[in-house]
């Protein structure tokens, strides 16, 4: 790893060791949650600039490396079970998501570029998909913005609502898993809410937010050709697979392989599961310290509205179809 990530991971982790502590003595609400928490606290305070780099790094990347390290702890065969449980929510919950955006985007006099951006935050997985979308439908920077911070405004909402939702209406936690991993835009907002709510619960809505993040492909591709269709005559499609493929999924299902073959001592299965669930902390403790919530607010009502509708909407559909199919 590389010099200049260090001073922003160290910085990071100031934060989530006391978050880690806090969530030990508030199971309900959880480490991840006051990660988040504590790193808003203390976002608006000047620091020094070359912590940046590892800040941005930590809230990223060491996400990606902490749902590799769940791997460790689950089975394969609970993985395919529970993805395949979630695929038929899925579907519902991804047409729901562009159709609500589409009509309420027009009602709202909204572009078509922010619309699809919103509609493919929600419907897949948050900030990923608006930056795996964004170049293939040529949207513009400011279009990015609104999007990627209507987004986020809900994804900080949803780590608090969707836990006390949940808690609320008696879900199992099978039932919250499936809500979360369905219904909440971003991995690390769906990994915080549900390993607040349960570990148990956790475990099923990382499973399910990462079978759901493999739709960025079809969808790419799907508005790749819709783009190229639209524009007469012009060169061949701009979607590139490698770019939005999500290859720290591929790792997490090597390490439930390892897991399930049983060549790991139980005790280091259970280390690395527990070092994930830290790095979770320390992920969620840097996305914090990057969050603005008065931008956030003040990029425009219009945006926030369109990420409501298809957030709201979203969330019912969820729950409606998990009902109808008898997962709740």
């Amino acid at each position: 790893m590389h010099n200049k990530y260090f001073s922003g991971i160290l910085f990071s982790l100031i934060f989530a060791v006391p978050a880690y502590f806090l969530g030990e003595q508030f199971p309900i609400i959880g480490g991840p949650v006051f990660g988040i928490l504590l790193g808003i606290l203390f976002a608006g305070f000047h620091r020094p600039q070359r912590l940046e780099t590892g800040i941005r790094f930590t809230g990223k990347k060491i996400l990606q490396y902490s749902i590799i390290l769940l791997g460790f702890e689950m089975n394969l065969f609970h993985v395919l079970d529970i993805g395949s449980q979630s695929f038929s929510v899925m579907i519902f919950t991804l047409l729901t998501s562009f159709l609500v955006a589409w009509g309420v985007g027009r009602l709202l006099g909204l572009d078509r570029d922010t619309t699809t951006l919103i509609g493919a935050g929600t419907a897949i997985c948050g900030g990923s998909a608006i930056a795996a979308v964004a170049p293939v439908i040529e949207a513009k920077d400011r279009d990015i913005v609104f999007s990627i911070s209507t987004i986020f405004l809900f994804n900080v909402i949803a780590v608090f609502l969707f836990p006390f939702l949940g808690h609320l209406m008696g879900l199992s936690d099978l039932g919250f898993g499936m809500w979360a991993g369905t219904a909440i835009n971003d991995t690390s907002s769906v990994v915080a809410a549900g390993y607040s709510y349960s570990p148990e619960a956790g475990s099923y809505a990382t499973i399910v937010k990462l079978t759901r993040a493999l739709m960025i492909v079809p969808v790419c591709l799907f508005f790749s050709l819709l783009n190229a269709r639209q524009k007469s005559g012009a060169a061949a499609s701009t979607f590139n697979l490698k770019k939005v493929f999500p290859f720290f999924i591929l790792w997490f299902v090597v390490a439930s392989i390892v897991n399930t073959t049983g060549v790991l001592p139980l005790e280091l299965s259970h280390f690395l599961g527990s070092a994930g669930k830290f790095a979770i902390i320390l992920a969620m403790s840097a996305i914090g310290l990057n969050t603005d919530i008065r931008a956030l607010i003040t990029n425009g009502l219009r945006p926030i509205l369109l990420g409501l509708s298809c957030w709201i909407s979203v969330a019912v559909v969820s729950l409606l179809v998990q009902h109808l199919i008898g997962l709740i």
